[in-house]
């Protein structure tokens, strides 16, 4: 077989599994969902509903609101992390996607034993939107930290020295040579944590109560608790059409923001009390926002007491944590499989890689809504959890 032909058989059997997976489990879901027909006649009773748009305008809301606060925190504290030099510097940078990775549950009981009825800090948030903003931040600024700081690695290093050499301060270096690397990276941040604020779940069920809950929420209600699919059908058109927005906004700033070779800042240490209050005050802040909640959690594991940690024992937790084993022993094999091909794949095509992600960016109620339409004899089964848990998996 001629090399040409062979590396093209070899490219097409990578497709297969990867793509065929992402179009079983999210494209042919999907399809399912927006050719459901029973909602069209309630277009215009859903569109004409003040509850309907009212739900959907705090969620867009909630969302926006959440970038800039991201951004007003998250700048200052990767340029800190990129510029400066301190111990613990790289444990910080390690331990920035551990709220990411927090499972929703817990990060939600952070937040409520910090700001909710009871809360250690302060218990007047308690339905209130400060409560999801607060853990729309927790999850978020990581995200947007992240961004920041591998856009501050992009600018070349001669380029700050040129700048300090023509007599240019901290902040005017920023502004006319830092900025403009940055901005790329700032709206690939911005699109995502729009897109994860917007399509959360999680934590809008836990900490938005009942004035506060969004449009995911309520598609959750409608099917879970009144089995009204129609009007869940209508409601998912919206949320997808967002959806689509920010991750196509979210693609077009990656095309711009890609990484390049180049010789970044060497950190120093910090200079000046006003370096030495930014890497303070940006340390503290970020402790507050993404460790707060989870030493919360802690705090009141320890309270609990002997008859609260025996718990554990109980064989419905015992039960419960087998099943989880067994399911992420599962799940971590097969996004295993998945990744490797698709890792292979996006070598030899540029445009997998925009699909890298595509399991995040898809609503998880709409999603789930699809699977239950299109594969609905295999609702409760074992290989379609196992399948759900690793289409969340394997991106990483």
């Amino acid at each position: 077989m001629p090399p040409k032909l062979r590396s093209a058989a070899a490219t097409f059997a990578l497709t297969l599994l990867p793509a065929g997976f992402l179009a079983l489990m999210v494209a042919a879901p999907l399809y399912s969902l927006l050719s459901y027909q029973e909602g069209v006649p309630l277009w215009r009773e859903v569109a004409g509903d003040a509850y309907y748009r009212r739900r959907l305008l705090w969620t867009l809301l909630q969302a926006a609101a959440t970038v800039p606060l991201t951004m007003i925190i998250g700048i200052p504290a990767a340029w800190v992390l990129a510029r400066l030099k301190f111990r613990g510097r790289a444990l910080v940078l390690r331990l920035l996607m551990l709220p990411f990775v927090t499972p929703t549950l817990v990060a939600g009981i952070g937040v409520l034993a910090l700001f909710g009825s009871h809360g250690a800090l302060w218990p007047g948030w308690e339905d209130t939107p400060w409560l999801l903003l607060y853990g729309n931040v927790f999850f978020n600024l990581p995200v947007m930290v992240r961004a920041a700081y591998q856009g501050l690695l992009q600018v070349p290093a001669n380029r700050l020295y040129a700048a300090q050499t023509l007599g240019a301060g901290a902040w005017r270096q920023f502004w006319l040579v830092e900025r403009p690397v940055l901005l790329p990276w700032l709206a690939g941040g911005a699109c995502m944590v729009f897109l994860y604020c917007f399509s959360g779940f999680g934590l809008a069920l836990l900490l938005g109560g009942q004035d506060y809950a969004t449009i995911e929420v309520e598609i959750y209600q409608l099917i879970a608790y009144q089995l009204d699919m129609e009007h869940a059908a209508v409601l998912v058109w919206p949320v997808l059409a967002v959806s689509a927005l920010a991750g196509g906004g979210y693609a077009l700033a990656s095309r711009c923001s890609s990484e390049n070779r180049v010789r970044p800042w060497q950190p120093e240490s910090a200079r000046g009390i006003g370096q030495h209050l930014l890497q303070w005050a940006s340390l503290l802040l970020l402790a507050l926002c993404c460790a707060l909640p989870l030493a919360a959690v802690a705090f009141q594991a320890a309270l609990a007491g002997a008859d609260g940690w025996r718990v554990l024992l109980e064989p419905e937790t015992l039960s419960a944590a087998a099943n989880t084993l067994r399911f992420t022993a599962a799940a971590v094999a097969l996004s295993a499989v998945l990744g490797v091909a698709h890792a292979a794949l996006a070598r030899r095509l540029a445009w997998v890689r925009a699909l890298t992600f595509l399991p995040f960016m898809v609503s998880p109620v709409c999603l789930s809504f699809g699977v239950l339409l299109l594969y609905n004899d295999w609702a409760a089964e074992l290989p379609m959890l196992i399948a759900l848990y690793a289409l969340l998996a394997y991106p990483f």
